[in-house]
């Protein structure tokens, strides 16, 4: 599966990487040769934790690094009073008389417990091009769907890094 990037998760990701490379690795180079300067690396527990915790930041560069190679790029051509990526959009569940909010994002961003939800979703794909005031049916399952009323929508704050370990 391919990930949905926007060109502004490629920046971020590749601020991460330049991170990780330029200061990160060297301070936990430097970890590793003060452990291994303890003696007995057998026994060191330092050098161990020294060396994972060095091996745990290349991983992310590498990761981070294939997600850039293997994403396509998402534009958003959403106008202002329309559902589209990055867009925080309030929701009348009709079903439960209830509001809620949700912020449409690419799946690197996603979180549940804050309500960020993928524009792969059934959600986000029932309601990606919708205006303020649509009354959309989402789909659950062919037996089952609910519907819904776009409410609000406002651009998204993004406050989340995206290194997440």
């Amino acid at each position: 599966m391919r990930h949905k990037l926007t060109q502004h998760d490629i920046d971020k990701m590749k601020e991460e990487i330049e991170h990780r490379k330029v200061v990160v690795r060297k301070e936990l180079l430097e970890h590793v040769k003060e452990a291994r300067a303890h003696g007995d690396l057998s026994e060191n527990f330092e050098y161990h934790a020294a060396k994972k915790e060095k091996n745990r930041n290349e991983s992310r560069i590498r990761y981070l690094e294939r997600m850039i190679r293997t994403s396509e790029v998402v534009d958003d051509h959403a106008a202002a009073d329309q559902v589209g990526v990055n867009k925080t959009v309030t929701l009348y569940f009709e079903e439960d008389d209830e509001e809620d909010v949700f912020s449409f994002v690419t799946t690197v961003l996603v979180d549940s417990m804050k309500n960020r939800v993928s524009i792969e979703s059934p959600l986000g794909k029932a309601l990606m091009g919708h205006h303020i005031g649509d009354r959309v049916y989402i789909e659950v399952n062919p037996q089952y769907g609910y519907y819904v009323e776009i409410r609000d929508i406002k651009p998204f704050e993004d406050d989340v890094p995206l290194n997440k370990y």
